[in-house]
């Protein structure tokens, strides 16, 4: 059985070709297979910055590897097909690397195996590689070259010869690195075996000072670390909430934002740490003269933000940025416009962002004000790969809403005319904008001679079958004898068509969502 419906690819350039997950493959499940490898190593995965290195690792024998600035992708071959799925979904076929990779698994004698590891582009001018540059190479190669300088760094293995990797050990990794043996594109990822701290600082020292990312360590018995530098980033304060307890009168985090190209205000997220107590102090005293309104609520806990006018600069550092969930999926958050002159703020729309890793306070940056250079989106851009980063948020569109049914029923009493109408419309914009439920079904009621004339529900759903449901049930619930369809007859409760179709309400409960109206 093929493992590639090679129909559903789009082709590139020559051989190489990508598609989905979902459709491409005969085995959908590979990317659900990225997406729980990937979550289970973050979970797994301890942070540390290199001055914890003497401080926070125990004493062990680690397999001590370069962490490689790339895409995460498994790699799967069996029976002469290869192919790498990403947890987003994308698969690749055809690449040089994997052509590669055929020729020397054939060599070894193994049949079939999966493996982690790194897409990376191998840049021309020997600098280091970033994933922005896998990105804008898979996308869209300019050349063969290009696609040659698409390289896998090899990192773990889950399966050989359908057989569970046992695991880091020495003979394993060897034989890993016997199978890649005269490999130009795909190696397994650079590395050593090391049990003395010292000389575990000295290698990671040598790699940042060559301009890498970091280092990986796995020790069966100690665990597994990630080691990187502390970036800091400029951002403003938008918003606070306060302490509780014994930090009562204290602030208990803030809210940082940074500035798009466009002027919009990009949510970068939250942090809590690397104040003082007389920090806390004076910080909720001064923001608390700043609150402002908004049409936005950001919730932490539970607690929502106070939102402040945009004046504070500060500048924090982080272990790392994350620009996709372990899924696969970016990380959305809200752009915020400014309005200075009605002194508010205003929802833009959610664009893709960062996740902060460890983020703490440093200090108030006095010397740098809110403006598109000294808080720019670029510092986070020049880390990790935002999308988006460079267009206008005012300006995208997102796609329009169709309305699929819509009906309408009235009845006089005593002279007076009540309007009761159901819209159900698909938005179409749940793939763009968390924020949207796919469906949205909505009621108004309409009696003059009530206390309260005019009243609304709603309901959302991601499935067409239970919003139907739901649609069949609020009619039959609200429309009986009496009731004139606009442009039909009047209902009759034993031959309503509401009622004829209605069916047991779902035991499923929809999400309650953003309702665009």
């Amino acid at each position: 059985m093929t493992l590639l419906l090679k129909s559903k690819f789009e082709k590139k350039l020559g051989s190489y070709s990508v598609g989905g997950a979902a459709a491409a493959l005969t085995d959908p499940n590979w990317q659900t297979r990225a997406q729980d490898y990937r979550r289970l190593l973050a979970s797994r995965m301890i942070p540390l910055e290199s001055a914890e290195i003497r401080k926070r690792l125990p004493s062990a024998m680690y397999h001590v590897s370069l962490k490689v600035d790339g895409e995460f992708n498994l790699l799967v071959f069996e029976k002469g097909e290869i192919f790498t799925v990403n947890p987003g979904g994308t698969v690749r076929t055809g690449l040089p690397f994997q052509n590669e990779a055929i020729e020397l698994l054939t060599k070894a004698g193994i049949k079939q195996t999966v493996m982690a590891g790194e897409l990376f582009y191998r840049r021309p001018d020997k600098k280091r590689p970033r994933v922005h540059d896998v990105s804008r190479v898979a996308r869209q190669p300019a050349s063969q070259a290009e696609l040659e300088g698409l390289h896998f760094a090899v990192f773990d293995a889950l399966e050989i010869d359908n057989k569970p990797w046992p695991g880091f050990n020495d003979p394993e990794w060897k034989r890993i690195i016997g199978m890649f043996t005269g490999g130009k594109m795909i190696q397994p990822v650079e590395s050593m075996w090391l049990n003395d701290i010292a000389a575990i600082e000295k290698q990671y020292k040598f790699w940042i000072d060559s301009g890498a990312e970091g280092a990986v360590l796995r020790s069966e018995a100690a665990g597994q670390f990630k080691v990187k530098p502390r970036h800091n980033l400029d951002a403003v304060v938008i918003g606070f909430t306060e302490g509780t307890d014994d930090r009562k009168g204290m602030i208990h985090d803030i809210l940082l934002a940074l500035m798009r190209p466009d002027g919009g205000l990009h949510i970068l997220g939250r942090t809590g740490g690397g104040f003082t107590e007389a920090d806390r102090r004076a910080f909720l005293s001064d923001l608390r003269d700043m609150i402002v309104p908004s049409d936005y609520t950001e919730v932490n806990d539970q607690v929502a933000y106070h939102m402040v006018r945009p004046e504070w600069v500060v500048e924090v550092s982080v272990l790392d940025l994350l620009s996709q969930s372990t899924r696969g999926a970016s990380i959305n958050r809200m752009v915020l416009n400014w309005n200075k002159g009605e002194g508010k703020y205003e929802t833009i729309r959610r664009l893709p962002s960062v996740g902060m890793i460890s983020p703490q306070y440093v200090r108030r940056r006095e010397d740098k004000g809110v403006n598109p250079t000294d808080i720019r989106m670029q510092q986070v851009a020049d880390l990790v790969e935002v999308p988006m980063i460079d267009r206008d948020a005012r300006q995208l569109s997102q796609t329009a809403s169709e309305v699929l049914k819509r009906e309408v029923y009235t009845k006089v009493i005593k002279g007076a005319t009540m309007v009761r109408k159901f819209v159900l419309w698909q938005t179409n914009k749940e793939k763009e904008n968390e924020d949207f439920p796919a469906f949205v079904l909505h009621f108004t009621d309409f009696s003059p001679n009530r206390k309260t004339p005019l009243e609304r529900d709603a309901r959302v759903s991601s499935s067409r079958d239970q919003i139907d449901e739901l649609w069949n049930e609020m009619v039959a619930e609200n429309i009986a004898k009496g009731w004139e369809k606009v442009g039909g007859a009047k209902a009759e409760p034993e031959t309503s068509t509401a009622v004829a179709e209605a069916k047991p309400a779902p035991k499923k409960r929809a999400t309650k969502k953003k309702a665009e109206e």
